[in-house]
């Protein structure tokens, strides 16, 4: 059986939303280097001071510490990962169906031995993520707390989640069967998060034009679509198939629309302004 430290979580980095102190991502650093994840991404921190970081990255993350990347957006930070899993320790209204940390790894540990890029998302210390920035994680995570204490420090969330997916990728690979084999029917990658923003820009416009959508506040009237397909790892046929679908309603919208503009046209013609 693989020891827990020989099994590296390459493919999974931790985003860090608006960060303040910088204390807080060199201890995170820290737990990514003890727990072997891919690295940290900050995604417009606050605050950003590699030599206020340094001394508690310690030498075991000093490493990770000087590839740190700073990006001017979450959007920025995700766009290529094929899973984005954000961190709430408020739930309710959209904020709804979240996972424990071993839920989430056991969603994640599969995709980690695919090597898919995957992401887990933190947001400020003083607020957590807000619901702009909920919608670019594609499943929410809340770690059970007492309720005296609700909020955990940023960098205990991210060595607690990281842990929790090493052990998940430990009991896939020490299972009698090991990594499951692809199913060959599924036939083309993973979506990225772009690609999932772009799929769900094409379901916006087609859920307006057929009226689904209410248009005083689409984005919200969305989320509840949004949470359905977060529950899955669309494949890059399957959203080829999705979009096609956008496509034809749209032209069958159109069409009708164009219908009533002639018949209208028609109308007018025959029987002129009475």
């Amino acid at each position: 059986m693989p020891h827990l430290r020989d099994i590296p979580l390459a493919y999974l980095e931790i985003v860090m939303v608006g960060t303040r102190f910088p204390e807080n991502v060199g201890m995170a650093v820290r737990a990514c280097a003890n727990m072997g994840c891919g690295g940290v991404i900050l995604a417009a921190p606050e605050r950003w001071d590699v030599e206020k970081a340094r001394p508690l990255a310690t030498a075991k993350g000093m490493q990770r510490l000087e590839a740190v990347r700073v990006v001017d957006s979450l959007s920025a930070a995700v766009r290529d990962k094929v899973r984005v899993y954000g961190t709430t320790a408020r739930t309710g209204g959209w904020r709804q169906s979240v996972l424990t940390p071993e839920q989430a790894a056991e969603e994640l540990a599969p995709l980690l031995l695919e090597d898919c890029p995957t992401a887990l998302v933190f947001g400020p210390e003083d607020r957590g993520l807000n619901n702009a920035e909920i919608e670019s994680c594609q499943r929410l995570v809340t770690i059970p707390t007492s309720g005296d204490a609700s909020s955990l420090n940023v960098a205990q969330a991210v060595l607690l989640l990281a842990y929790e997916c090493r052990k998940a990728v430990l009991r896939v690979t020490s299972a009698p069967s090991g990594v499951p084999a692809g199913d060959p029917a599924e036939g083309s990658r993973r979506i990225t998060q772009a690609e999932r923003d772009l799929l769900y820009a094409r379901l916006r416009e087609t859920l307006l034009a057929i009226d689904f959508l209410r248009p005083d506040n689409p984005e919200y009237f969305l989320m509840p679509v949004r949470r359905f397909l977060g529950k899955s790892t669309i494949r890059r046929h399957e959203m080829d198939m999705l979009m096609g679908i956008c496509r034809q309603v749209n032209r069958l919208v159109q069409k009708k629309g164009d219908g009533r503009v002639a018949e209208k046209k028609q109308m007018f013609a025959i029987y002129g302004t009475r």
